[in-house]
């Protein structure tokens, strides 16, 4: 298990994470990923998948590649969207091929395309990363982009429900924090604020699902419980994360829009 320089274990051991079933491979300067999709990976009330996941994903295959580009520096998530192009499927296997598409002095950014069982097109995503501003933020054991899932490993129940995220009322969402949703820095996992901003703006729009999802964070979820505020009007959404437990801070402002129903 890969640990940093604080005692975290590095987020890809975090179960929620890993029993997602998104197993990664080096090729070339690529990075292939590929996970089954269960019925607990769907959005409540419907048979499609996730958009949040495939955030988590494009999360999971973008930071690889920048962990590997900055070792044993930690990054941290500054942005981070989905698109899709159509309603994401609800079985199958979902393929998804990461590049590195721009390495600056400060902030790198990566790519991801993502495929359907049969080659065709779901979507794609990008996220932008930096290091962690303290520099004594490092790994302290190896790290790999090949990351395999364990047989056998999969979701024993809803992902939102594992994860800790609740539907608290109309366009509020709260996921408390826990060791199974935190990083390898210590703050709350991107990919799981995504889920948290999905929740949000899908419980003003009961039978939806997102066509994107567009994240900024502004700063990390230290303490918890990260509560989403969404407002939701003709299918576009404005959600805040705010930090409950730091002072009700403002952590990552994002937007959303739905497929039509």
């Amino acid at each position: 298990m890969a640990t940093t320089s604080n005692g975290e274990p590095d987020a890809r051991d975090r179960h929620v994470i890993r029993d997602l079933g998104f197993s990664t491979v080096r090729s070339g300067d690529e990075l292939h990923g590929s996970a089954p999709i269960v019925e607990e990976m769907h959005v409540p009330g419907t048979a499609q998948l996730r958009t949040s996941i495939l955030a988590t994903w494009v999360d999971q295959l973008a930071g690889l590649l920048v962990v590997d580009a900055i070792s044993p520096r930690v990054p941290v998530t500054l942005e981070l969207d989905m698109h899709l192009y159509r309603p994401a499927p609800g079985a199958g296997v979902v393929h998804g091929v990461g590049r590195i598409v721009k390495s600056g002095r400060s902030v790198i950014v990566a790519g991801a395309d993502f495929t359907d069982q049969d080659g065709e097109p779901v979507g794609f995503g990008t996220g932008s990363f930096m290091a962690a501003p303290d520099k004594r933020m490092i790994f302290t054991s190896p790290t790999s982009v090949d990351q395999a899932i364990p047989e056998g490993s999969r979701l024993e129940g809803p992902f939102a429900e594992l994860a800790g995220c609740e539907r608290q009322s109309p366009g509020v969402a709260v996921l408390t924090r826990s060791d199974q949703v935190i990083n390898a820095s210590g703050t709350v996992n991107g990919g799981l604020i995504a889920l948290t901003v999905e929740e949000a703006a899908l419980s003003l729009s009961p039978g939806a699902t997102l066509a994107s999802l567009g994240l900024r964070y502004l700063q990390p979820v230290r303490f918890g419980p990260a509560v989403a505020r969404a407002e939701v009007s003709d299918g576009l959404g404005r959600i805040e994360v705010r930090d409950a437990g730091n002072d009700n801070r403002l952590c990552v402002v994002a937007t959303s829009r739905t497929f039509p129903t």
